[in-house]
C-alpha cells in the first residue's frame, strides 16, 4: 500500500518523509513510497537520524502551525517519548511573522460587518504577540475598558485542513505497512491533532473555557483569569479583559522580592489540583508564555485553547495517585496506576511495579529544588507504555501541565516544594470531592438510578421465582478446571494411603523383630527384614515422585 502523491502537497510529503526518517521509521517510509521524493537527500537524512530534542523542536517550528500543534499533542504522550523530548516539546511556541494590519482589519470587517474603527474606540496596529493561528492586539472599547483582542490569521483554516488531510493519509498508509506505526497508533495521534485544532479554531469555545475557569477559580484571590467579552467575540475574533503584567519566567530579582512568591506558587499548585480533582476541567497548556504576573501581584492564566477534561471516576484515581506520590508510597502508587491504565495483552505488571518502586523511591529524599512532580508523572506514563499498558490521555496531559508548573513554581519561589502542597491539600480535596458527590445534581442522578432499580425489580424477581418454580434456575460460576481439581484430590488421597501402608509395614516389622523364627536374614527374623525393605522402597518411591513431579508442576 503506497501513498497517492498529490502534486500540490509534494512539499509536505517530502517534509513528512524527512521527519519520519529522522525518527528511524525508514522501513515505513520505503514501504509507503515516500522515499522516492527524497532522492539524494535520503542518505544524508538517514545519517542524521534520531534528532536531539532541541533539533526536533526547531524542525517542527520551521514546518509551520500544523506541526507545532503536532508537537504539542506529542508532548502529552509520555508513554511514547522519553522525558527529555517531552520537556523540549512542552516549550514549543509559534515563531512567525505578523500578518499585515490590512489583512487583520479585513477579518474584523467580515466578522462584525464594520471596520476596526467602528468596533473599537482605539486599536494599536502593532500586535502584542503573533502566533501561527492568530495575533493579539491591545484595544479599547467604547465604554473605556481596555481589552486584548485575538484575531485569527486569514486563510489559516484552509492551510490546516490541507495539512491534516496529508497527515491523515500518511498515518493510514503507515499503519498498513509498519508494525511500529501500529504500535504507536499514529492514526490516533493525527485524530487527536485534528480535534485539538478544530477546538482552537473556534474562539467562541475558548471564550466559554475562560468563563468556566474564571468561575471555578474564584475562590483563589491570587489567581486571575481574564473575563471574555461576549459582545465582541466571534469564531475568529476573541475579546477579553487585558492582562497588564509580565511572563512569570521573566520577572527579575527585584520584582521577586516585592511579592510573596511562595504563596503564589502554592496557590497555583492548589488551583491546579482543584481543577483536576474537583472540577474535572483544567488549563492544559500553562507554559511560560501563558502565565503572567500582573501589576497587582497576582498570577494570570491566559490562552485556554488547549484544555483537559477528567471524568469523575478518573478524578478519584488521579487524586489517590497524587497523594501516594506525595507521601512516597510506591506500592500504593503502583496499585492506582494499574487501575488507571489499560493493560494490553503483553502487559508486564511485575516489571511495571518494579519500575514504579524505583521511580518513587528515587525522588524521595531529594533536595526541594530538584523535585519535579510533572517529571515523575511523565516518567510513570513512559514506564506504563514500555510495560505494555496504555496510560489515559488525562494522565499525560496532567503530567505535561505539572511539568510546566514545576518551572513556574521555581520562578516564583526557588525553594517551592510541590509535594508539601499535595500533602496539605489531601484532606481538603477529598472533602471537596465528597461535597461535590453530595450535590443536588449528583443526588438527583442517584435518585433516578434508585427509581430505575425499583421499577425493574418486580419484573426481575418474577423471572427468578418462575424459573425457581419450574426448576430452571441455574448458576454459572467461573472456577478452576473441575477435572484437574478432582485429579489433585485423588493424588492427595493416594499419597495418604501410601503413607499409611508404609507406616503399617514399619510397625509390623518392628513387632515381628521380637518374634523368634527359623527364617532369618543377617541373624534377624526374615519376615521383619522383608517388611522393612518394602517400607524403605515405598518411602523412596514416594519421595522420588514428590521431588520429580509435584515440585516441577
Amino acid at each position: 500500500m503506497k501513498i497517492s502523491l498529490k502534486p500540490k502537497h509534494l512539499k509536505r510529503y517530502r517534509q513528512i518523509a524527512s521527519l519520519l526518517l529522522r525518527f528511524g521509521f525508514s522501513e515505513a517510509v520505503r514501504g509507503s513510497g515516500l522515499e522516492e521524493l527524497l532522492g539524494e537527500e535520503l542518505g544524508r537524512i538517514t545519517q542524521r537520524a534520531h534528532p536531539k530534542p532541541a533539533e526536533l523542536v526547531s524542525e517542527l517550528e520551521a514546518l509551520g502551525p500544523t506541526f507545532v500543534k503536532l508537537g504539542q499533542v506529542l508532548s502529552t504522550r509520555g508513554d511514547l517519548l522519553p522525558h527529555e523530548y517531552i520537556a523540549a516539546l512542552s516549550t514549543l511556541q509559534d515563531k512567525v511573522e505578523a500578518v499585515p494590519f490590512e489583512a487583520i482589519e479585513q477579518v474584523v470587517l467580515e466578522e462584525f460587518g464594520r471596520g476596526i474603527a467602528g468596533v473599537f474606540l482605539t486599536f494599536e496596529p502593532t500586535p502584542l504577540a503573533a502566533a501561527s493561528l492568530g495575533q493579539v492586539y491591545k484595544a479599547t472599547l467604547h465604554d473605556g475598558r481596555t481589552v486584548a483582542v485575538k484575531i485569527q490569521r486569514p486563510g489559516i483554516r484552509t492551510a490546516l485542513a490541507d495539512d491534516l488531510d496529508v497527515l491523515d493519509e500518511v498515518a493510514g498508509v503507515l499503519e498498513g505497512v509498519s508494525d511500529a506505526a501500529r504500535r504507536y497508533r499514529v492514526k490516533s495521534i493525527v485524530e487527536d491533532l485534528r480535534r485539538t485544532l478544530m477546538r482552537e479554531l473556534d474562539y467562541r469555545t475558548e471564550a466559554a473555557n475562560l468563563a468556566l475557569l474564571r468561575e471555578n477559580l474564584a475562590e483563589f484571590p491570587e489567581i486571575m483569569v481574564p473575563a471574555p467579552i461576549s459582545d465582541f467575540t466571534t469564531s475568529r475574533v476573541l475579546s477579553m479583559e487585558f492582562v497588564d503584567g509580565v511572563k512569570v519566567t521573566e520577572i527579575d530579582d527585584e520584582r521577586r522580592k516585592a511579592i510573596d512568591g511562595a504563596k503564589l506558587a502554592d496557590a497555583l499548585q492548589k488551583a491546579y489540583m482543584k481543577q483536576v480533582c474537583i472540577d474535572g476541567f483544567f488549563h492544559a497548556d500553562p507554559h511560560p508564555g501563558n502565565v503572567f504576573l500582573t501589576r497587582d501581584g497576582r498570577v494570570a492564566l491566559i490562552d485556554l485553547g488547549m484544555i483537559g477534561r477528567v471524568s469523575p471516576d478518573m478524578r478519584q484515581l488521579i487524586l489517590r495517585l497524587l497523594i501516594a506520590l506525595g507521601e512516597g508510597r510506591a506500592e500504593a502508587a503502583a496499585d492506582v496506576a494499574v487501575r488507571i491504565g489499560k493493560p494490553g495483552a503483553s502487559f508486564d505488571e511485575t516489571g511495571f511495579r518494579a519500575r514504579m518502586r524505583n521511580l518513587v523511591n528515587a525522588h524521595q529524599g531529594e533536595h526541594v529544588e530538584s523535585i519535579q512532580l510533572g517529571r515523575v508523572i511523565m516518567e510513570l506514563a513512559r514506564s506504563a507504555g514500555d510495560s505494555g499498558m496504555q496510560p489515559p490521555g488525562e494522565l499525560t496531559m496532567l503530567g505535561k501541565a505539572l511539568l510546566s508548573l514545576d518551572q513556574l513554581g521555581r520562578a516564583l519561589a526557588p525553594d517551592f516544594d510541590p509535594y508539601r502542597t499535595i500533602r496539605e491539600q489531601s484532606i481538603p480535596l477529598v472533602l471537596g470531592m465528597l461535597r461535590k458527590q453530595a450535590s443536588p445534581a449528583a443526588a438527583l442522578g442517584r435518585l433516578l438510578e434508585v427509581g430505575e432499580f425499583a421499577n425493574e425489580l418486580p419484573g426481575r424477581v418474577n423471572k427468578i421465582m418462575d424459573r425457581l418454580a419450574e426448576n430452571r434456575l441455574e448458576f454459572k460460576v467461573n472456577t478452576v478446571d473441575e477435572t484437574e481439581l478432582v485429579q489433585g484430590f485423588q493424588k492427595v488421597a493416594n499419597r495418604i494411603a501410601q503413607g499409611v501402608v508404609i507406616a503399617a509395614l514399619i510397625v509390623g516389622a518392628a513387632l515381628l523383630m521380637h518374634v523368634e523364627s527359623e527364617f532369618t536374614i543377617f541373624g534377624y527374623p526374615g519376615v521383619a527384614i522383608i517388611l522393612f525393605v518394602l517400607a524403605l522402597a515405598g518411602s523412596a518411591q514416594l519421595l522420588w515422585d514428590i521431588m520429580r513431579h509435584d515440585r516441577r508442576k
